[in-house]
């Protein structure tokens, strides 16, 4: 099949434009892909957590198959758990903040493709489209620890500031190290100049891929730059006061973050469909980088305790932030490898 969209489209007698539009942020890369994903990451890292510390695992619920169907078990109880809203709360704040803050993130999906042809669409510009929309989130997770109008929610809303602000800087860097290299910011094109020269951005700048990698873990709040939640000390951050199905959102944000953010890694660094132009299987390579550098980033909570304010704080800007020179050297000196294919 040369192109599903285009033969979805076909089938149902759309234009392509508008299947590829609603096909790519519903169904793949989109939320349902999401939802797959999402429901095995967290199975992994329970399992992957207890196998490394000598923990206990799910396993009450389906212990043959063990503990899949345990999430299944969380979903419906979080379903038909009952949203509580305190009197204390900005009604109207407290309630659109996570549904406002899933849906614009979810909206980066509509601009990064998941395969050769397979994005809802394409700009020049495409990789800032998505930084942007990514770099929305934080804001409404301020109004969500403002809204609660608890102390604990207002020092997660704090700690979100100074991550944001740590976190978007070094990944904005490592980004604008990578357009330098490739000469473009459409993600497509990225990855067609890593497939015709055949060497993948993580091998022309590991600086940047490093940054980035770092920076995605702090933005989707993965530890050990886990200082929004941060459960021992402020309970639940700005999240605190929710319940049911809006808490449902809050931890469904930080999870399409991190899919999002390892999504834009492979296409970025890893060649993305590479080596495949047959959008099947493309979407697959793509798919499968995704979900094994989700399980990377999912594994350090086993491995590693969460770091200090401070030190979080010192490490981007006075470490890894001036790192962020060495890579635009780096993106000025391989830039002829692939600025070359893409003039050609």
């Amino acid at each position: 099949m040369a192109d599903p969209v285009a033969w979805l489209a076909g089938l149902l007698g759309v234009p392509v434009w508008l299947a590829r539009s609603v096909f790519a942020p519903l169904v793949y890369p989109g939320l349902l892909a999401f939802t797959v994903v999402a429901l095995f990451i967290i199975w992994a890292e329970r399992k992957i957590t207890a196998r490394v510390q000598m923990r206990v695992g799910p396993y009450y619920v389906s212990p043959r198959l063990g503990g899949a169907l345990q999430l299944l078990a969380d979903g419906v109880r979080i379903a038909f758990q009952e949203v509580i809203i305190p009197r204390q709360v900005e009604r109207y704040s407290f309630i659109l903040a996570p549904v406002l803050g899933f849906a614009v993130t979810a909206m980066a999906l509509a601009v990064v493709p998941g395969g050769p042809g397979v994005y809802g669409f394409r700009s020049s510009v495409g990789l800032l489209v998505a930084y942007a929309l990514l770099g929305l989130a934080p804001l409404l997770v301020v109004v969500m620890g403002w809204a609660a109008n608890n102390k604990f929610t207002q020092i997660g809303a704090a700690r979100e500031i100074l991550v944001s602000v740590a976190g978007e800087v070094t990944l904005l860097a490592s980004l604008l190290a990578a357009a330098m290299m490739y000469g473009t910011m459409d993600l497509v094109e990225i990855v067609e100049a890593q497939a015709a020269a055949g060497v993948p951005g993580i091998v022309a700048n590991p600086v940047a891929a490093l940054l980035f990698f770092i920076a995605a873990l702090l933005i989707a709040d993965r530890v050990p730059f886990d200082l929004v939640l941060g459960e021992q000390e402020i309970v639940q951050g700005p999240y605190t006061e929710y319940s049911g199905v809006l808490f449902a959102l809050t931890m469904a944000l930080d999870y399409l973050k991190l899919y999002i953010l390892m999504m834009l890694f492979a296409d970025v660094f890893l060649g993305g469909w590479m080596p495949f132009s047959d959008p099947l299987l493309g979407s697959a390579a793509v798919f499968a980088k995704t979900v094994a550098l989700m399980l990377a980033a999912v594994f350090l909570r086993s491995v590693y305790a969460r770091m200090r304010l401070d030190q979080v704080a010192s490490m981007f800007w006075s470490k890894l932030f001036p790192l962020a020179l060495i890579a635009f050297v780096l993106s000025a000196a391989v830039h002829p490898l692939y600025g070359g294919v893409l003039a050609g």
